[in-house]
C-alpha cells in the first residue's frame, strides 16, 4: 500500500549504523527510507517537516516498557503508553510477557499486536513467556509463539524452578532461533529486600538486595547460555561487575548481549533519601561506582542498548510505607532527555547515545529498523536538543506520573516522530 512522500529538511542527521552525521535531506516514500543526505531523482514531497536546529536520526528502539494491557488497564493501556513513547521518539516497543492473561499463547500475542495496530502509534513487539503463566517449571510452546512474532521469550522477573529447566528452555529456544531475556535476580538472595544493600539501606532500615543477587543469576546462566549456544541477553543490569562478566562471555564468543535501564545512568542509591518511593526500582539504584561503570560500559558498547524499562503506576502504588510500594518508574519521555543530559555533560558522544537507543537495539533482536538507509523502514525521530521542557500535567502524554524528574527541567525535546512513513507525533499532518 502506498503512502505519503515526506521530505525532513534542514536538521542534523545522525545515524551511527552507517556513520553518517551532516546536514541534509531525509525522503520517505511508501513507508521506508529511499534517501538520505540528498534527494533521489525525481522525488517530489506530498509534507514536508522542517528540521533547522534540529537531530534527526532513526527512531528509538525501547527493549523493555511495559504498557499494562492487557489486565492492569488502570495502570496504563496500549493507546495511551503508546502515545506516550512516539512522544518520546520511541517508534518500537518491546512489551514483557508478565501482562494478565500472560503472553504465552498465539493468541495473546495476536491481541496485543492488534491493539498495537488499532492504536497507530509505536509498533508493539511482545516478547513471549519462557514458561507457561511464567510458571517456572513448564515450557511454553515456544514454535507457537515464533510463528505468532515473537523474536525473543522472557520469565520476566518470575524465577526458574531449578537450573534444569533453564537448560532445557535454552535449548529449545536455541532450536528455534529465538533470543532469551533474562532479568538476573537470584530470589533467595532478594529476600524481601526493596533497596540496594549498603550504606543507605542501613541508614534508613530498608531491607537491602545485594549485588550478589545479580551477580549469582548471571553466573549461573552464563554456563548453560555458552553450552546450549542460545542467543542471550541480559536486560536492565545494574551493577558494574555483572556488566565485566557478560563482557567478558562475549570475548570468549559466548552470543550474549546486554542493556541498562537510562534512569540507572542517573541515580543511585542516596536517591531514595527521604524514602522516595519514586526511586523505588527493581533493580534498586546501586553505588555511584556501579552507576560511573554502568556509564562507561554504555559509552565503550559493552552495554549495547540502554532501554526505559518503563513501569506506570497509579498515584496510589507509590502511596505506601517505602517497602509496601510498587518498584518502577515511568519513563518513556524522560529516555530521550536523560540521555541526551549524559551527551551535554560530555559523558557521552551524540553518536554513541543514539546507538545504544537504536542500532543496538536493533541488533539484538535481528530487526531492519534503527538505521537511516535506503529500504530500511521509515521510523524517524526528530528533536530538538536545546528544548527545555518540564514533565508536569499538560505535557505528560503516559499515564503513569510516577517519575522523580516530575516538575524538573529536562533539555532535550522531541517534535516529530514517524513510524512507517507516517507522522504519529504531532498527530496533525505535517505542513
Amino acid at each position: 500500500m502506498s503512502g505519503p512522500r515526506v521530505l525532513i529538511e534542514g536538521g542534523r542527521i545522525v545515524d551511527p549504523a552507517s556513520g553518517f552525521d551532516g546536514t541534509g535531506v531525509v525522503c520517505v516514500a511508501d513507508g521506508v527510507i529511499v534517501g538520505v543526505g540528498s534527494r533521489p531523482d525525481g522525488f517530489e514531497a506530498d509534507h514536508r517537516i522542517d528540521a533547522g536546529g534540529r537531530i534527526v536520526c532513526p527512531g528509538f528502539i525501547d527493549l523493555c516498557a511495559r504498557l499494562r494491557e492487557p489486565g492492569q488497564e488502570h495502570k496504563g493501556t496500549i493507546v495511551s503508553e503508546g502515545a506516550a513513547a512516539v512522544a518520546g521518539g520511541i517508534t518500537t516497543l518491546c512489551c514483557p510477557p508478565d501482562t494478565t492473561p500472560v503472553i504465552d499463547t498465539p493468541a495473546v500475542v495476536k491481541l496485543v499486536t492488534e491493539r498495537a495496530e488499532q492504536a497507530g502509534k509505536a509498533r508493539v513487539l511482545p516478547i513471549g513467556a519462557l514458561t507457561r503463566s511464567l510458571n517456572g517449571k513448564d515450557l511454553s510452546e515456544m514454535h507457537a509463539l515464533k510463528r505468532a512474532g515473537c523474536l525473543a521469550l522472557s520469565n520476566a522477573d518470575r524465577p526458574l524452578a531449578n537450573l534444569l529447566v533453564l537448560r532445557r528452555a535454552l535449548e529449545y529456544a536455541a532450536s528455534f532461533g529465538l533470543v532469551v531475556v533474562f532479568r538476573p535476580e537470584e530470589p533467595w538472595l532478594c529476600s524481601q529486600g526493596c533497596v540496594h544493600e549498603g550504606a543507605v539501606s542501613s541508614r534508613l532500615g530498608l531491607p537491602g538486595i545485594p549485588e550478589t543477587a545479580e551477580t549469582v543469576a548471571v553466573a549461573q546462566a552464563l554456563p548453560l547460555i555458552e553450552q546450549t549456544g542460545v542467543r542471550a541477553h541480559f536486560g536492565q543490569l545494574s551493577s558494574g561487575r555483572a556488566v565485566e562478566m557478560v563482557a567478558e562471555a562475549r570475548a570468549r564468543g559466548v552470543h550474549v548481549s546486554a542493556d541498562v535501564a537510562v534512569h540507572h545512568l542517573h541515580l543511585t542509591e542516596s536517591s531514595v533519601d527521604g524514602f522516595d518511593a519514586l526511586c523505588h526500582s527493581r533493580p534498586p539504584f546501586r553505588t555511584t561506582a556501579d552507576r560511573d561503570a554502568l556509564l562507561a560500559a554504555v559509552a565503550d558498547g559493552r552495554i549495547s542498548a540502554v532501554c526505559s524499562d518503563h513501569q506506570p503506576h497509579e498515584p496510589d502504588a507509590k502511596l505506601d510505607v517505602f517497602p509496601e510500594t510498587e518498584p518502577g518508574l515511568s519513563s518513556l519521555q524522560t529516555l530521550l532527555p536523560l540521555m541526551y543530559a549524559l551527551v551535554a555533560e560530555g559523558r557521552l558522544p551524540l553518536s554513541a547515545a543514539i546507538a545504544r537507543l537504536t542500532v543496538g537495539p536493533a541488533a539484538i533482536l535481528g530487526l531492519e529498523s534503527g538505521r537511516l538507509a535506503p529500504g530500511a523502514p521509515a521510523d524517524v525521530c526528530v528533536f530538538d536538543p536545546a528544548a527545555v521542557w518540564v514533565p508536569a500535567e499538560g505535557g505528560w502524554v503516559s499515564a503513569g506520573r510516577n517519575t522523580p524528574f516530575w516538575e524538573r527541567a529536562l533539555t532535550g525535546r522531541v517534535t516529530a516522530t514517524l513510524v512507517g512513513g507516517r507522522l504519529v507525533y504531532p498527530s496533525e499532518t505535517a505542513s
